[in-house]
C-alpha cells in the first residue's frame, strides 16, 4: 500500500530505500504481499488500484533483481532463498475489484496472485467479513465458484477477515488446505476478526496453517498496553490447539503504513473501532522479528518448535499448494500431512 501510493517510477527504489532494510534487518525471507484496496476505490476504481498494485509488485521485484524475487510456486521460492534473496508472494486481501466475475480469478492468477481471501470487514459479492457477524451468512454462490477456481488453480484461500459463519462454510466444502494469513486466537481476545478454537481446529485438520496477527487490538483488549508476552499467549494458544505444525506469524504491520498513507491532521488512526496505531512495543515494523524468537525461546519453545512457528509451517504448505493445480495433486507426496501431535500444555 505504501509503496503503491508513490509516483511508478519511485516504486523500486522507495522499496529498496524504505521496506527492504527492515526486511533484512528482520531476518525476513518470504514475504506476502497483500493487496488491499481502500475505500475510497471501491466500487468503481477497484479493479484499476488492484492491478496498479500487483503491477508495483512486479515493478519493485524487477528492479530490485539481487535482492527480491516474485515467486509463484514452493520451488522458485526455493530457488530465491538458495540464492540468497527474499520472496515476494503476491496475495489479494478481499476481491473487490472481481465482485460477481469469479472468470478474473484466472487472469489474477496469471499475473501471479497465490493467496487470496474474499471479504475484509464488509459484505463483498462473495462473502460477507468478520465485521457482518450478525447476518449469520455463508459463502454465496459466486463465493462458492471463487472457492473452487482457487482450489482447481493452487491459490490458497485466505480465511483471515472472513465472517464466522463463511469460516464454517468453508471448512465444510474446502478440499485443499486453506491458511489464516492473520488471525488471532478468540479465546484470549473476543474480537470478530480472531479464531474459535473450533475453527482453529477445522483449519489443521484440513491441513492449513493459522498465522498470529500481531496488532494490539486483536491480542489485547486495552491495546496501548499489549506487551509482546500477549502475542506468544496467542502463539501458543493456536500450537495448543491447532498443533505445532498449524500456527504460524502473520504480523499485519499498519502503523508505518498508517503514518505514510494518513495525512497529519488525522493522527491517532482508527478504524471500525480499533485502535490502528497501537503496536507491541519493538514490533512496530518487521525489523523487530528476532525479539518474537526471543520471546519463544523463554516461553520455552524448543528450536524445532520456533523454526515451525517462524516459516517452516507456512513453507510446507507453499510447496504443496501454490501454484499447483488441483489434477496433480492425487498421490502427490509433498502434499502429505504431518502426523497430529499431542497438543502443548
Amino acid at each position: 500500500m505504501a509503496v503503491s501510493a508513490r509516483p511508478p517510477a519511485t516504486w523500486a527504489s522507495f522499496f529498496r530505500e524504505r521496506w527492504l532494510p527492515q526486511l533484512v534487518e528482520g531476518g525476513v525471507d518470504v514475504q506476502v504481499l497483500p493487496v488491499f484496496v481502500e475505500s475510497q476505490f471501491r466500487p468503481e476504481g477497484a479493479l484499476r488500484q488492484t492491478l496498479r498494485m500487483i503491477e508495483c509488485a512486479h515493478v519493485l521485484a524487477e528492479g530490485n533483481p539481487g535482492t527480491v524475487a516474485l515467486c509463484q510456486d514452493g520451488q522458485q521460492i526455493d530457488a530465491a532463498l538458495a540464492a540468497g534473496k527474499i520472496a515476494l508472494v503476491p496475495a489479494l486481501e478481499s476481491m473487490p475489484g472481481i465482485d460477481e466475475s469469479v472468470e478474473l480469478i484466472p487472469t489474477l492468477h496469471r499475473l501471479g496472485v497465490r493467496v487470496a481471501s474474499i471479504a475484509h470487514w464488509g459484505r463483498t459479492a462473495l462473502a460477507d467479513g468478520s465485521g457482518q457477524d450478525g447476518t449469520g451468512s455463508r459463502l454465496t454462490s459466486h463465493g462458492v465458484e471463487a472457492l473452487r477456481e482457487m482450489e482447481r488453480l493452487g491459490m490458497l484461500f485466505d480465511i483471515s477477515h472472513l465472517g464466522a459463519t463463511g469460516v464454517g462454510h468453508v471448512l465444510e466444502i474446502a478440499t485443499r488446505p486453506v491458511i489464516a494469513t492473520h488471525s488471532s486466537a478468540r479465546a484470549l481476545r473476543d474480537h470478530h476478526r480472531n479464531l474459535t478454537d473450533e475453527q482453529l481446529r477445522g483449519v489443521a485438520a484440513g491441513g492449513g496453517v493459522v498465522c498470529v496477527n500481531f496488532l494490539a487490538a486483536f491480542l489485547t483488549e486495552d491495546a496501548r498496553s499489549a506487551t509482546i508476552d500477549h502475542l506468544v499467549d496467542h502463539i501458543e494458544h493456536v500450537a495448543g490447539v491447532a498443533g505445532i505444525d498449524h500456527v504460524g506469524l502473520g504480523p499485519d504491520f499498519m502503523r508505518e503504513v498508517n503514518e505514510d498513507l494518513t495525512p497529519p491532521c488525522c493522527e491517532g488512526f482508527s478504524y471500525s473501532g480499533i485502535d490502528a496505531d497501537a503496536a507491541i512495543p519493538g514490533l512496530e515494523g518487521p525489523r523487530g522479528l528476532p525479539l518474537v524468537t526471543d520471546a519463544l525461546v523463554k516461553r520455552g519453545f524448543s528450536d524445532e518448535e520456533i523454526r515451525k512457528i517462524l516459516g517452516a509451517n507456512v513453507m510446507r504448505l507453499f510447496r504443496a499448494e501454490l501454484g499447483r493445480p488441483a489434477h496433480h495433486l492425487a498421490h502427490d507426496p509433498a502434499r502429505e500431512r504431518p502426523e497430529p501431535e499431542r497438543p502443548r500444555p
